[in-house]
């Protein structure tokens, strides 16, 4: 592990300094690429406009058109938290801008993982037709659905895709759904500059398009029109739990969730997921949203049917969103047993990839008969972050009729991108990979079985050729040494009510310490007494159970917690440069 220390652009601090900027949050927010105080401001009139996302005009007028007329909306949603938080604000939203006119007809359906697969599928497509409606409308999905629109239009269907991720391409081009409405900031010709805003924001911006057309067609006036900013704490979840950047307008997303949900204006089903996972909303940060609430919704996406986490957010009923929050909390217990048993013998197979100099090679492909498929990206994630490579965790398929397919769940590391990784794959290899899509650093596909070792070789092949030993070598940005008068409490308070999260990574210090004890706890934790610029301070680092040398250089964050009713500051070890 190499422990780089990030740089820290003196002009910047000095700035946010004579801004009014804490001195030690100027310095994190300089390192982070913040130059002035305002571009800290989070207030909703800060948001792009969404007059800016291409589409988002054209789909406030069809759906104002369509509430007007009692048309029938069904949205098609997905099976993880952005997809879940996603359809929860369409449903909230149609429901109260419609509010004025009567309008209720909105309903939802998420395809099964197993059976359906990702995104809009003709088959899902005629079950939409089925249930009598008029609109289809996606959310976090469709963009990559060709066939899927194209059955629908032919069935007759009005088709909205709203997405945010990257489009196909076939032979160099990109293939977009036809006749169709489309927002999407990563469509060509969409100038909207928060192009890593997840799923549920663009939903949000296409409510926001609607509302301001209502409000030109003069159903409501700005005194009257509903507070759709009451949606924002959904907004927050999702943003944060599908790990998008954050970037300046994700960052106010998120901050104004979490505003909300520490005065306590939160949905019912939010508020639950809170008390299962033991957390407390008023002082709720984006880690809640990421390790605790995130998790459990996803988990039903995984194992069982995201209807149980879209139902948990939708209700109004505070015993009906507990029960459903006991249940996920239920199936996440069940997903953390199961990912615990993949992740070692997942492992275990990985090391015997491994060379004469115990390296692993530049990409891993794990695949055993006995895994879940709903579990394979989760565990490709522990993976990579415990091996440092592009990894991709195969199960068989469960689906009727597919039993010699193979999904596969990969996630990468900074310079290699994942989904252009298998676009090369698919043109050298023809055939071979049946479906694939995704992000830079996630991605999925679907092999035949009998493909697996010729899809192995050939991702390593392109590993071969991406990677080079620094990029495969782990490394970790952190922000320096703390001083000590930081060391307090109330600061570590300040901290954690910020918004950090993927690309404004949460603060880590580092320097070298003085182990003066260390014990195992729990048999699998790491409990140290240190000693820090020569005062003594605790720490522990949670899944490590190798001894430390008596003087090392640690990243570390900064924690508090409670001893005989006074709160003192510990240090949450990342690393250790040895």
């Amino acid at each position: 592990m190499k422990i780089i220390t990030r740089d820290v652009p003196p002009r910047a601090v000095w700035a946010l300094e004579q801004g009014g900027v804490h001195p030690l949050l100027a310095r994190l927010f300089a390192a982070r690429g913040i130059t002035s105080k305002d571009e800290l401001d989070d207030a909703l009139g800060r948001l792009i406009p969404p007059t800016q996302m291409l589409g988002a005009q054209e789909a406030a007028r069809a759906l104002a058109d369509a509430m007007t007329a009692r048309q029938r909306i069904c949205i098609v949603a997905d099976y993880d938290c952005d997809g879940a938080t996603a359809c929860a604000v369409a449903v909230r939203g149609l429901r109260l801008l419609g509010g004025p006119m009567g309008f209720d007809s909105v309903e939802y359906l998420v395809p099964d993982r197993v059976n359906d697969g990702y995104g809009l599928t003709p088959s899902i497509a005629r079950r939409v037709k089925e249930r009598g409606a008029d609109w289809l409308v996606t959310v976090d999905n469709g963009i990559a659905s060709v066939a899927g629109v194209k059955a629908a239009r032919e069935l007759g269907l009005n088709v909205l895709v709203t997405d945010h991720h990257l489009p196909a391409v076939q032979d160099g081009e990109v293939v977009l759904p036809q006749d169709c409405i489309i927002v999407n900031p990563n469509q060509p010709g969409c100038s909207f500059e928060s192009k890593s805003i997840a799923g549920v924001g663009v939903m949000f911006y296409v409510l926001l398009a609607l509302r301001a057309e209502l409000r030109e067609r003069g159903v409501f006036s700005i005194q009257t029109q509903p507070k759709i900013d009451a949606l924002l704490p959904l907004i927050a979840l999702g943003t944060v739990a599908d790990v998008v950047k954050l970037d300046a307008n994700n960052r106010r997303l998120v901050a104004q969730g979490l505003r909300r949900v520490r005065a306590g204006a939160l949905p019912p089903g939010m508020a639950a997921l809170f008390q299962v996972a033991a957390r407390r909303p008023e002082v709720a940060t984006s880690f809640d949203f990421g390790f605790a609430l995130g998790p459990r919704l996803n988990a039903a996406g995984r194992l069982a049917d995201m209807t149980l986490g879209i139902e948990c957010l939708i209700t109004d009923d505070a015993g009906r969103a507990d029960e459903l929050a006991r249940t996920l909390d239920g199936i996440n217990r069940e997903r953390k047993t199961i990912e615990g048993d993949m992740r070692e013998q997942a492992l275990m197979l990985a090391e015997e990839m491994f060379d004469e100099s115990e390296e692993p090679p530049p990409a891993l492909v794990v695949f055993d008969p006995d895994f879940h498929e709903g579990v394979v990206g989760i565990v490709a994630s522990r993976l990579k972050d415990k091996l440092h490579r592009p990894t991709f965790v195969f199960a068989a398929s469960a689906a009727d009729g597919k039993e010699n397919e193979l999904k596969g769940s990969g996630r990468s590391i900074p310079g290699f991108h994942l989904r252009d990784a298998l676009d090369l794959v698919a043109k050298r290899h023809p055939g071979v990979l049946l479906r694939f899509g995704g992000h830079a650093m996630a991605a999925g596909c679907t092999i035949e079985e009998e493909h697996l070792d010729t899809f192995e070789s050939a991702l390593q092949q392109v590993a071969h050729e991406w990677l080079d030993a620094a990029t495969l070598q782990r490394r970790l940005e952190a922000d320096g040494p703390l001083d000590t008068q930081y060391r307090r409490a109330d600061l570590v308070d300040t901290l954690h009510k910020e918004v950090w999260g993927q690309g404004f990574a949460p603060p880590v210090f580092c320097e070298e310490v003085q182990i003066v004890s260390q014990r195992l706890v729990g048999e699998k934790h790491l409990a140290l007494k240190l000693k820090h610029q020569g005062e003594p301070v605790d720490g522990i680092w949670f899944g490590h159970t190798e001894p430390l040398p008596v003087r090392v250089k640690l990243a570390f964050r900064l924690d508090a917690d409670e001893w005989q009713g006074q709160r003192r500051v510990r240090f949450l070890i990342e690393a250790a440069e040895i």
